[in-house]
């Protein structure tokens, strides 16, 4: 455990990140979109086809909002080397994305990224990162993606009584006690399958949790797990097609709270509720009765028969 005294809350608030490019084609989104299970039931699924084909070329294929998810892995792959953070294990917590433009079939981006908020809490430290994507040759801004990262071992920094709390954000999340009573909108059963990992890794998260089991069974799990933004794109997914009619430019902003692993071949059964122009979705796995992901998304308009 790292010594907190030492730890000063402002050298990691101004830290400040160097910007990067991230480049994507028709292939990349069309793979992350088979990584999240699209066509898995049916290859000729007319909902889901258009994420990976189009008659006309490829450069027609959509993408789906969640594909963002993948703009910031440059910056994850720094985390470690913010100032001050030796920490003994990192979680990520929750995941927002705001969305700003349909996604081209492929692109440049400049990404920006900043600290927008720290919380001390006592054994471990909770940490808000930030990264605003832009398209190169515009300059318009596309999206953002904005991180909670739960850091184990480094926390009780405060120099107050009141643990230290900072957040540019407001911080809205849907959380468990909050999940409607009543009965959902809709409901989507979808199966993850036992090489979903395989598939989804390819994207750019080759964390060996996913896929070596003798690695995970060191991390504490008698198998292989699925990487949480898989999980995330599974659920978002659903809403997209039960709630959207399957046009994903309906998606303005998506929020996610990781609340337990979810095991390759398991069965995710999302559940959505409609409150106005916002989906409040669990997700949870059928074969043990356990919420993996609940929060929200914010929808640009809804479609006149719903």
């Amino acid at each position: 455990m790292a010594d907190s005294s030492e730890f000063d809350p402002e050298l990691l608030l101004t830290h400040k990140f160097p910007e990067s490019t991230y480049n994507y084609d028709e292939r990349d989104a069309a793979l992350y979109a088979l990584g999240i299970g699209v066509c898995a039931r049916d290859a000729l699924d007319d909902n889901e086809l258009k994420y990976v084909y189009h008659e006309n070329g490829q450069q027609f294929i959509q993408v789906l909002p969640t594909f963002a998810t993948l703009f910031p892995s440059g910056f994850i792959a720094d985390i470690s080397q913010l100032p001050g953070l030796s920490y003994d294990r990192l979680l990520h917590g929750q995941q927002y994305v705001e969305l700003y433009k349909p996604f081209p079939s492929s692109g440049c981006l400049q990404n920006k990224a900043s600290i927008v908020g720290l919380h001390d809490k006592g054994k471990a430290s909770i940490v808000e990162v930030e990264v605003a994507s832009y398209e190169k040759d515009s300059g318009e801004l596309l999206c953002k993606n904005r991180m909670t990262l739960y850091f184990g071992g480094i926390g009780g920094f405060s120099k107050s009584s009141r643990p230290f709390s900072y957040s540019k954000y407001p911080i809205d999340h849907i959380s468990t006690d909050k999940i409607p009573q009543d009965q959902p909108f809709a409901v989507y059963e979808d199966q993850v399958q036992p090489s979903q990992a395989l598939l989804y890794r390819l994207s750019g998260d080759y964390n060996p949790l996913h896929v070596d089991p003798n690695f995970a069974k060191n991390a504490g799990f008698p198998r292989p797990i699925v990487h949480g933004l898989c999980t995330f794109g599974f659920a978002v997914r659903a809403i997209i097609r039960c709630i959207c009619r399957g046009d994903p430019n309906m998606v303005r902003s998506i929020s996610g709270r990781f609340l337990l692993h979810v095991f390759l071949g398991e069965t995710l059964i999302t559940e959505m509720w409609l409150e106005g122009s916002r989906v409040i979705y669990q997700s949870k796995v059928k074969e043990r009765n356990k919420a993996v992901l609940c929060g929200y998304v914010d929808l640009n308009h809804l479609a006149s028969s719903l």
